[in-house]
């Protein structure tokens, strides 16, 4: 299709063979399985392994073309790294153990890298505990790498600013084209660690979504991405946005990684009240869903008025989901062309929900952080503008025009409402009535429907454009059916295979 990702795609293939004929473990498009198989025949230690992703880091994302995905790299890791290696037992161990973890940096760590959320007004944040996502992970055996880049404040500060830039950190590159592709192309907020893990900085992310912020920078480095059902997995030590919408999911270069992964993350959690949802519906090991033939006998719909851009753009789209959808029938699907019901849904829960949840998060801070309020932060940036809100702060500001009470007329009207329209007369509706078993999109385009709805998605890597962008497509289901959507995106991944890995000089 592009001619210069097939001799992408060549020189990939002829530098694993290579470093497979030296005997030298390759780390680029290493799986959690290699991986585990590589440690286990002592091929590598994790010590080893840690090391080599930071060689990389510091050749790729600090020099060669900056891409600047990488804000902290945990200075323990190494000292992790050599007790895991001692601890190793084959037999116990679950499939995290000794692998190289990157979090988005509004997941808090007890350890000596702060929780910024991009924002200069969080650079002494240093957590007293660690989050839910952070614990699970290290009960996992799992090795938290670093911190990555963001979208400050969760890509909700300023509607001028592109995706990916951060006060503390600046702008995350595009791997697929850092001089060619425009700022805020890598998508966002967890920009990061879409980049992160596209560039072979680790084996997984963990990212977090309130609309669209895993399925975006996910679709964008044709990276995996699970938006898991909110509820899943809790919010504890996660800096917020807003609560009825806010979710952790990992992002991974393949659906069994992303599957593997997002089984250590859930549970309930009583200082998460949201998770007793889950209960009864998490499952701890998603892998028993990576099937073959998850597609076979698969019922799945789309609705073409969710392609956005130029005409051209569009039909460029509609081409490479076109080819897409040919393979799932070719796989046993049936896909219909429905029409989802359009309403206006609400523009200002964010608002409300973000300026009570974050004043609520800001006041149990450390005594090093100065900022307790959101009118603090405002303030705070207005001192030196040029550093601190290059791009305004205009959210922000009208966040904090908001009422902080969750019992404002205002805020309930529009809450009932985005539930209505996203769940009852919209997804919950044209599920039922096509009898499907997943909605089909376009990278994270009608990410905002299953995000009010608190309903899952999936992103899977498609294809690229002609000038080398990548394309994915997203599933999305009702509430808990994870393992469907595994299923269905695992089954295309593995017929397709359509991820190339970007190469760096």
């Amino acid at each position: 299709m592009f001619k210069e990702f097939e001799i992408t795609k060549y020189l990939n293939r002829r530098r694993a063979f290579l470093n497979k004929a030296k005997g030298v473990f390759q780390i680029e498009e290493a799986t959690i399985t290699q991986i585990q198989a590589a440690l286990a025949s002592k091929q590598i230690t994790s010590v080893e392994l840690v090391q080599m992703y930071i060689d990389r880091i510091n050749a790729f994302d600090k020099n060669g073309p900056k891409l600047n995905s990488v804000l902290t790299i945990n200075p323990e890791a190494l000292k992790i790294a050599a007790e895991i290696d001692k601890d190793r037992n084959e037999e116990q161990n679950g499939p995290l153990f000794g692998i190289p973890v990157l979090l988005k940096d509004n997941i808090e760590t007890k350890d000596h890298m702060p929780t910024t959320a991009g924002a200069i007004a969080l650079k002494d944040n240093y957590a007293s505990e660690d989050s839910w996502v952070a614990k699970k992970l290290r009960e996992a055996g799992a090795i938290i790498l670093g911190k990555v880049n963001m979208s400050e404040w969760a890509y909700f500060m300023s509607s001028d600013a592109p995706s990916g830039y951060s006060g503390i950190g600046g702008q995350v590159q595009h791997p697929y084209g850092p001089e060619t592709f425009v700022a805020g192309s890598v998508g966002g907020s967890s920009s990061g660690s879409g980049v992160s893990i596209a560039s072979n900085f680790a084996v997984v992310a963990i990212g977090t979504e309130t609309s669209g912020s895993i399925l975006s920078p996910s679709s964008a480095n044709s990276i995996v991405g699970i938006k898991p059902t909110v509820g899943l997995i809790s919010r504890t030590g996660i800096v917020p946005l807003a609560m009825s919408q806010d979710t952790a999911g990992p992002m991974a270069r393949t659906v069994a990684d992303a599957a593997t992964t997002l089984g250590v993350l859930t549970g309930v959690d009583s200082t998460d009240p949201i998770t007793a949802t889950s209960e009864g519906k998490a499952l701890a090991d998603y892998t028993s869903h990576l099937r073959l033939d998850g597609l076979n006998g698969a019922r799945i719909g789309i609705d073409y008025d969710y392609f956005y851009g130029t005409d051209e753009e569009k039909l460029e789209l509609k081409q490479i989901v076109g080819e897409a959808i040919e393979e799932m029938k070719a796989q046993g699907a049936v896909v219909e062309e429905i029409t989802i019901p359009k309403q206006e849904l609400a523009s200002d829960v964010l608002y409300f929900e973000f300026k009570h949840n974050l004043n609520d998060y800001l006041k149990k801070t450390q005594e090093a952080v100065k900022v307790k309020t959101l009118e603090d932060v405002i303030k705070f940036n207005e001192e030196d503008p040029e550093s601190r809100m290059k791009f305004g702060q205009d959210i922000l500001v009208d966040s904090q025009n908001k009422s902080e009470s969750l019992e404002d007329p205002s805020y309930l009207k529009s809450r009932v409402d985005d539930l209505k329209y996203s769940r009852e007369l919209g997804l919950d509706k044209v599920i039922a009535e096509h009898n499907l078993d997943a909605l089909l999109f376009v990278n994270n385009f009608g990410a905002a429907l299953p995000a009010k709805a608190g309903y899952p998605s999936i992103t899977v890597p498609a294809g690229y454009t002609a000038n080398g962008m990548p394309v994915g497509v997203t599933f999305s289901g009702k509430a808990y059916c994870e393992p469907r959507l595994i299923e269905l995106a695992y089954s295309y991944e593995q017929h397709t295979k359509k991820r190339i890995a970007p190469v760096f000089k």
